[in-house]
């Protein structure tokens, strides 16, 4: 007898008290429409008395991409540490997958939230994001998720389409996709330190109030302050980002003086743990020590009124405690990316005091007394039939633009490590596209958080092994950048290979992919920007004239000094060409066939001392 998926919960009334006076993309009487009858403490009939402490479980995610499918290759995997020290790789993702765990995980629990930290949208796949992912909007309001912070891909088409996804309407250039007009998101999203240029206030709601019974958690939601830096300027128009540290913490002002004592801060920003295991024991040499990046110093200083922090942006998975500015230990978390994880939380409630009684995170090894722990988003479970149809809908209208093949490949083209191979091939799509514009090109640089996903051997439907279909390529490169001709002094191509690993970049290097003609070391064991080699630069095997003028192809993002090279904002004789998803399928059509599929590049461009 075959399984058989448990159905979705029946609609549940929203429970989370908006504030309309700070919005400016939705209207009040919008707002007020979401603060259902369900938020009131009113309730008839007798009841027995509550016990003083509520158990309320939190179940969290972040950085979905719009990813309803299985994610592929390493994307669609998480790695377990296992009892003997040895790992394991489980396959892991996809919203049917995603649907049946968390309604599993919900059931004997009567007070239960789900809740986001950012980027659920943006750089998605062609599924979601060729319908300016309204499909993914529907997939998380039938998920049931409740509220999520913006985060910075939030923004990838600007403030005007972040609101369209928050309260309906069809797409302003493209329209309706189907008979019934998009409704939006019957979750709000929170932006307390994302502010109108012109009013001074948040752009939607800073916070959110879950109720029920008598029990009110808070939720606060920011990006991180450096958005701008990795968002097209274009996205950020007439919008100004605020520290998360001291958003977070007016808001918690805000809230205590209405009453709210427990507070969760929802931020997309994030840590990076010192194991690549998601069940690693962050805590194993002391509270936190077990991860480092910019989360670290943000929960060091956010108030001790915050209960805990839910966390993203950086696709990493961690379960750890670190200690807030009153010495107590708070509990800090993220579930990767891709619905690879989910994390599930306790928070225990004090019906006397209002306030969330904290205690320390215990060991990921023993899961069952664990105060919070992610969990694997495995596709053993029965696909939930409900977004299988959601993605069935979809689908059909994608086919037609996705199931064409753009090329061939002879093996996975991964996008891992320092210098990936796809990133190498995307770079190389990139200059052969530049000196189709000007013969006179020399070099491309493509940045790493541009490649999105690599690409498999092994089809993903019926398109056969090796071939490379438009759907493949867009997940690749989702952003609609041009690819944009510069020209620079050898001096300034110096320097922007300095910018990787300075700056912006120096303590999270962000190492561009170059074009097969351009090699130099890195050493890793040096600090800041002498971690570049200036003499073993080389561009087609000869040393960088520091006078001479050389012409580089970029993505439109870099071009405009995004990702902290503010050298490449400064290039001269500007020239837009086609999209960098067009040029990589040119590419790929006229270095491939079945006969003779492309053979992923080797990644020995940039030779790393560690």
């Amino acid at each position: 007898m075959p399984a058989t998926s448990h159905p979705p919960r029946p609609a549940r009334r929203r429970t989370y008290a908006l504030l309309a006076a700070t919005a400016s993309l939705a209207t009040a009487a919008a707002l007020a429409s979401a603060l259902p009858a369900a938020a009131h403490d009113n309730h008839g009939g007798r009841h027995h008395a509550p016990s003083r402490y509520q158990d309320v479980q939190l179940l969290s995610f972040n950085d979905l991409h719009g990813n309803l499918e299985p994610p592929s290759g390493s994307s669609g995997r998480v790695t377990e540490l296992q009892a003997d020290g040895t790992t394991k790789t489980i396959d892991a993702g996809g919203v049917e997958y995603l649907a049946t765990h968390l309604r599993e995980a919900r059931k004997n629990h009567a007070y239960s939230i789900t809740a986001a930290a950012g980027d659920m949208v943006g750089a998605s796949p062609l599924l979601s994001g060729l319908f300016h992912d309204e499909p993914t909007i529907e997939a998380l309001n039938k998920l049931d998720l409740d509220v999520t912070s913006v985060g910075n891909h939030e923004f990838d088409e600007g403030a005007k389409e972040l609101g369209r996804l928050q309260n309906g309407g069809c797409h302003k250039t493209d329209g309706c996709y189907t008979d019934k007009k998009f409704k939006g998101a019957d979750f709000p999203y929170l932006a307390a330190n994302v502010l109108d240029e012109k009013t001074g206030r948040p752009i939607l709601q800073p916070y959110g109030v879950w109720r029920k019974n008598g029990v009110r958690i808070g939720f606060i939601g920011v990006t991180l302050e450096g958005t701008p830096d990795v968002v097209s300027a274009e996205g950020v128009k007439g919008l100004k980002f605020k520290d998360e540290v001291e958003t977070i913490n007016r808001y918690a002002k805000v809230l205590q003086r209405q009453g709210v004592q427990s507070i969760v801060a929802l931020i997309h920003e994030g840590g990076l743990p010192a194991s690549t295991n998601y069940n690693y024991d962050c805590d194993a040499g002391g509270a936190g020590a077990g991860i480092s990046g910019p989360i670290v110093d943000i929960a060091k200083n956010v108030t001790p009124a915050v209960d805990a922090l839910v966390t993203g942006h950086t696709h990493t998975a961690y379960v750890c405690n670190i200690k807030d500015p009153s010495g107590k230990p708070r509990m800090v978390t993220s579930a990767a990316s891709f619905g690879r994880l989910y994390t599930d939380t306790t928070l225990t409630y004090d019906r006397c005091t209002g306030d969330i009684v904290r205690t320390a995170v215990t060991s990921p090894k023993s899961a069952l007394s664990a105060k919070s722990v992610n969990r694997v988003v495995t596709r053993d479970v029965p696909k939930a039939a409900d977004m299988t149809s959601l993605i069935s809908k979809w689908n059909a209208l994608a086919a037609p633009i996705g199931n064409r093949p753009i090329g061939y490949i002879s093996g996975d083209v991964n996008n891992t490590g320092t210098e990936s191979p796809m990133g190498d091939l995307i770079a190389d799509a990139q200059l052969a596209h530049g000196k189709e514009l000007d013969p006179e090109t020399d070099l491309a640089l493509m940045n790493p958080g541009g490649v999105r996903a690599g690409l498999t051997y092994a089809a993903k439907g019926a398109e056969g092994d090796g071939v490379v279909t438009y759907a493949e390529g867009f997940t690749v490169q989702p952003f609609s950048n041009t690819v944009n001709l510069q020209s620079f002094t050898g001096a300034q191509l110096v320097q922007v290979l300095k910018e990787q690993v300075s700056g912006a970049n120096a303590a999270a290097p962000k190492i561009l992919q170059p074009s097969a003609n351009l090699t130099y070391t890195l050493d890793m064991t040096k600090s800041g920007a002498d971690r570049v080699v200036t003499d073993s630069i080389r561009l087609n095997g000869a040393a960088v004239d520091l006078a001479a003028t050389y012409r580089v192809a970029t993505n439109s993002f870099l071009a405009g000094g995004g990702d902290g090279f503010p050298t490449l904002g400064q290039g001269t004789g500007d020239l837009v060409g086609s999209d960098d998803l067009a040029a990589l399928a040119k590419y790929l059509t006229a270095n491939s066939s079945a006969a003779k599929p492309l053979t992923p590049p080797a990644a020995n461009r940039i030779t790393v001392v560690q």
